[in-house]
């Protein structure tokens, strides 16, 4: 009897003493799939815990391979799966893991002026159209054209401008008084047939849309490769402000911009950074892809962040920690500046824009914007050195907080096509 009760008292002891033990609370939290580590990751366990816990590592797929070569666009990784064995024998935890190598890249902080063209002509509103009876009729809602949809071709012609769906609607009013119109809506390419109504108050035949073929503002740079000179903007998707959705690009083009004024976020209002196009801009990039995480392309010219003129390591998803951090962004004129944050929660397996919340803490931040506003989108997150994130929106009700994206996130969205080997 005695003897179990020392046993047991022993049990217990050393269950206390593993839930106090941090190296066995981080494996306990260890996730069940989708960690990301750089592949100069110290061991979990080191010392005393090494003899213990055993690691197991099997491949579970072969590594994945970028068809270019340097930079973004050379990204090997494998998956394993990782097995933890208490004295070798049995398992305690396992999870799948993604094994990157070490990857570098320069912090922007740069204030952008963002200018793009849709792919398409996007419809944004209804428009009433007084006819000859003097009626209001939508000829386009009743055939089943939405805002939000996309138009791609009347009468066989492509329009790509709204200038282009005007005249292409008023001709095949005059010719034959019915429009073909190609469009997509919700992913899907449908087609319908429109009566054109001649406008008493324009003089010319419409079908009753409001439309739009471009976009404009202002953001934050995030990174450059200095591999292969791509860039990464915004840490988030653009989208139309009227249907608030995402805009197909045709063409675009990222320059510098100058901010001239800032208002101030407060609650229930966000700030905003107001800025302007630098006419003889130092540099100028394309826009090769909208996606989730922020926009893409090439860039052209002299990029200087006056705190890293060299580049800098990647901070993978799981190196990111709740703690101070420091993010670089442009408040006045063209200057890149260093403030304080801190990241309050890092939120794992979630792949889209919100992977982190961060609170600013500099007080001569809050003191200028009240926190995070429109226009710091993209602003650069940098924790123990490395690169790790971007800002990408704010609390409508706490300017002081708002969401990052993992740059991790932002670099699967900005390479090019992979093919396995």
């Amino acid at each position: 009897m005695r003897k179990a009760r020392i046993l047991v008292l022993f049990s217990l002891m050393f269950c206390t003493f593993l839930c106090l033990n941090p190296e066995f609370q981080q494996l306990v939290e260890f996730p069940e799939q989708n960690l990301t580590l750089n592949l100069q990751t110290e061991p979990q366990f080191r010392g005393f815990w090494s003899k213990i816990v055993k690691e197991e590592k099997e491949v579970v797929s072969n590594p994945t391979i970028s068809v270019s070569s340097g930079g973004l666009d050379s990204k090997i990784s494998e998956k394993i799966e990782v097995v933890y064995k208490l004295f070798g024998i049995f398992p305690i935890r396992s999870g799948e893991i993604e094994v990157m190598p070490p990857m570098k890249l320069i912090p922007g902080g740069q204030s952008i002026g963002v200018s793009l063209q849709t792919k398409g002509v996007l419809v944004v509103g209804q428009a009433a159209i007084e006819d000859k009876n003097g009626q209001k009729v939508y000829p386009a809602k009743e055939a089943g054209i939405e805002v939000g949809d996309t138009l791609l071709k009347i009468n066989n012609q492509e329009v790509r401008t709204d200038q282009d769906v005007s005249d292409a609607v008023n001709l095949a009013g005059q010719q034959n008084g019915v429009a073909h119109v190609l469009f997509k809506h919700q992913g899907q390419i449908l087609e319908k047939l429109i009566k054109p109504v001649f406008c008493v108050e324009t003089g010319r035949y419409r079908v009753g849309l409001f439309v739009r073929d471009e976009a404009a503002g202002v953001g934050t740079l995030s990174f450059i490769d200095p591999a292969t000179n791509q860039y990464g903007a915004l840490g988030h998707v653009i989208t139309d402000a009227d249907t608030n959705q995402k805009i197909e690009v045709y063409n675009g083009k990222i320059m510098a911009s100058t901010i001239y004024s800032i208002q101030k976020g407060k609650r229930g209002h966000p700030g905003e950074k107001i800025g302007s196009f630098v006419t003889n801009s130092p540099f100028s990039g394309t826009i090769e892809k909208n996606t989730l995480t922020g926009i893409f392309g090439k860039l052209r010219g002299q990029i200087v962040n006056p705190f890293y003129k060299e580049p800098i390591p990647v901070g993978w998803e799981s190196e990111v920690k709740v703690g101070p951090a420091k993010i670089y962004t442009v408040i006045q004129g063209e200057k890149v500046e260093e403030f304080s944050i801190n990241i309050d929660r890092v939120m794992h397996n979630r792949t889209d824009s919100k992977n982190m919340i961060v609170r600013v803490t500099d007080p001569r931040l809050l003191e200028a914007t009240g926190g995070i506003i429109q226009g710091m989108s993209g602003s650069p997150i940098i924790q123990n050195g490395k690169i790790v994130g971007a800002v990408t929106h704010v609390f409508v009700n706490d300017a002081q907080r708002g969401y990052g994206v993992f740059i991790q996130n932002m670099i699967n969205e900005g390479i090019n096509n992979k093919v396995a080997a």
